[in-house]
């Protein structure tokens, strides 16, 4: 009897454990819907000065590799605690993406993804970040 008890318990244990962990499964974040001000944007800044480079690691390991990882591929301490898979700045569909584009997401944000209009107010620094994700 005491044996029939442990297993229906355990059983039970493993169906709750189960349940959770598929409700609770990281789901990919759905298209952006970027501004028309931001798709026709351009830089700022020249790429390639060395001063741009460490400014842009700066601001990325200080705001960014939390959660999207020291190479930028989405695999940062805190990415397995959010609901939505964060993705990879290596990933083909991420690099086709313009400019503007990149800006919006990385600046403006939205659900988990925080803003950061705020926190990086210059814009040169912005550019500067925009373009160390790019190069991970």
């Amino acid at each position: 009897m005491k044996t029939s008890i442990r297993l229906a318990v355990l059983i039970c244990t493993a169906i709750i454990f189960v349940t959770a962990n598929i409700v609770m499964a990281q789901k990919a974040g759905g298209p952006w819907t970027i501004p028309a001000k931001y798709k026709s944007m351009k830089s700022t800044i020249k790429v390639g000065d060395a001063s741009i480079n460490s400014i842009g690691k700066d601001l990325y390991m200080k705001h960014c590799k939390s959660c999207h990882g020291s190479k930028g591929l989405g695999d940062g301490t805190k990415s397995a605690s959010l609901k939505t898979l964060v993705p990879s700045f290596a990933s083909k569909t991420f690099k086709a993406q313009a400019d503007g584009d990149i800006y919006f997401q990385t600046l403006v944000g939205r659900d988990e993804m925080p803003n950061f209009e705020k926190k990086i107010a210059n814009e040169g620094d912005r550019w500067a970040l925009i373009y160390y994700i790019k190069s991970l």
